[in-house]
């Protein structure tokens, strides 16, 4: 069975939208590694800190339990 010319102009479309200029779904692929990137690098530098420290910023609740 060979691809329809519908079929070729689907497969295209999509190929366009995922890899293609600055598509909305290209745009997030970017996005995703960025945050990807950002999130390797958070691990890497968890090493340096103290044990004490936390990489992630305290909430609320936690900054009252400080004050105690």
């Amino acid at each position: 069975m060979q691809p329809g010319i519908w079929q070729i102009l689907i497969i295209a479309v999509v190929a366009l939208l995922l890899f293609g200029g600055r598509g909305k779904i290209s745009g997030l692929m970017g996005d995703a590694a960025k945050g990807i990137r950002a999130f390797r690098e958070g691990l890497k530098g968890e090493d340096d800190k103290p044990n004490g420290e936390s990489v992630l910023p305290r909430t609320d609740a936690e900054k009252e339990d400080l004050k105690h």
